[in-house]
């Protein structure tokens, strides 16, 4: 029998509120709701494929983190390292696009519960044991300079415990800028 494979991701959870009909935000009356974030996509689509993914991020000791928990639980992601912390979980608006208009973003997400992680804050040797791949993307080094440190702090511990480390380089200048990122 083939050992399943299992893999790590570490990033923002989010909440996404997205009109409705093609309206934009100022038309609107009412938002869809849902739960996201870049790694727990790729975590939710390996689950997919007969993988393990687990999750390591923070959310809100509140129904908002409950909600985003429960949502990620329903899909197979394993939230055993998620932390309970801070005050907000990221938000994003999106207006879906219309004919010639494109899809907008609007990001909320300065404060969330994720920027409140520091430096060893996690057990990554513990996290680390029997798992084979590490995934992160350059979104979340950005979310601020405690993540950037705890990221690199993943990672070299991703290498000492055997992980295959990839990284999604996805650069968001509204986050950080480029010499920032290059760093």
């Amino acid at each position: 029998m083939t050992e399943v494979k299992k893999a790590v991701f570490f990033g923002e959870l989010m909440m996404r509120l997205a009109t409705k009909h093609y309206e934009r935000l100022v038309q609107a009356h009412e938002l869809e709701v849902d739960y996201t974030g870049a790694e727990a996509n790729v975590g939710v689509s390996l689950v997919n494929y007969g993988l393990e993914a687990y999750m390591v991020s923070a959310v809100p000791d509140n129904p908002v983190g409950q909600a985003c928990t429960n949502a990620m639980r329903r899909y197979g992601l394993n939230i055993d390292y998620v932390k309970r912390l801070g005050h907000r979980l990221g938000i994003y608006f999106v207006e879906t696009g219309a004919a010639q208009r494109p899809s907008t973003f609007l990001y909320n997400r300065k404060g969330s519960a994720i920027t409140e992680l520091r430096r060893g804050d996690f057990d990554w040797d513990e996290i680390f044991r029997g798992k084979h791949w590490f995934h992160v993307t350059g979104i979340t080094p950005a979310l601020a300079d405690s993540v950037a440190e705890l990221t690199l702090e993943a990672a070299a511990a991703a290498r000492r415990n055997g992980l295959t480390v990839s990284c999604d380089l996805n650069y968001r200048k509204k986050l950080w800028p480029l010499d920032k990122a290059q760093r």
